[in-house]
């Protein structure tokens, strides 16, 4: 495979409408993580940031497996399982986010995500998901029982099925090659709850440098209301 270098930008912002910010974010290569806390103004920013420093010792590292990113999510599961057993409404958060890793002797992403936050990969060929949300409102989409265009109104979509602190919560994985021309997107769900896909990959696909798309999508989803928190994470691969 040729040489590729990564470029990343990233941003966060607390919002219009919430006194403190409970996201939390990682961006230090090989590591591009967002996590999402919930637990309220006294838990929800401890537990995200408690993923975060269970993922740091990564940063920086060569050579990265996928047994040692399975060993940071147990650390995490742990850490924010202590702060939980000292509030009485509980704390969790979301994982998401793009580890590389080497495989079979070339450099690969593995995608990881528990929760609602997501990974998206922009390319020629378009916008794709690369994560599954674990919501009531994905179940509720995938058995038919919620048509897409009446997704926005569902009254129980900010209710997630699995988290870092919470029992039976396993992360989904993925891998993908590393490849020249391809832009990823990590984000909490204030970015995707206020700016539409289409406007996402015309954003990625512009030709701003990482740094200046990051600053961008904030700015769209605070234009667009900005009523959640909102964490972006911008990688990009060039030759």
């Amino acid at each position: 495979m040729e040489s590729v270098r990564i470029s990343a930008g990233f941003a966060t912002h607390t919002g219009h409408h919430r006194a403190a910010n409970e996201d939390s974010y990682l961006a230090a290569h090989p590591l591009y993580i967002v996590a999402d806390g919930m637990g309220g103004h006294d838990a929800g920013d401890r537990a995200s940031q408690a993923v975060v420093r269970a993922f740091r010792p990564l940063a920086g590292r060569d050579g990265v497996a996928v047994e040692d990113v399975r060993d940071a999510i147990r650390n995490a599961q742990a850490f924010v399982g202590a702060i939980a057993a000292t509030t009485v409404r509980g704390a969790g958060s979301t994982l998401t986010g793009l580890v590389q890793i080497v495989q079979d002797g070339a450099p690969h992403w593995l995608v990881v995500n528990i929760g609602d936050s997501r990974v998206y990969r922009a390319s020629a060929r378009g916008l794709e998901r690369l994560t599954v949300d674990h919501s009531l409102m994905q179940q509720e989409l995938d058995n038919g029982n919620l048509h897409p265009d009446d997704a926005s109104a569902y009254p129980y979509r900010n209710v997630i099925t699995r988290a870092v602190g919470a029992a039976a919560s396993p992360p989904d994985f993925g891998l993908h090659p590393v490849l020249p021309g391809e832009r990823f997107l990590v984000c909490s769900d204030g970015l995707t709850n206020e700016v539409a896909e289409t406007e996402i990959y015309e954003l990625l696909a512009s030709g701003q440098d990482c740094q200046l798309t990051a600053d961008r999508l904030i700015e769209r989803a605070l234009e667009n209301g900005g009523r959640d928190n909102v964490t972006v994470v911008v990688v990009g691969v060039t030759a």
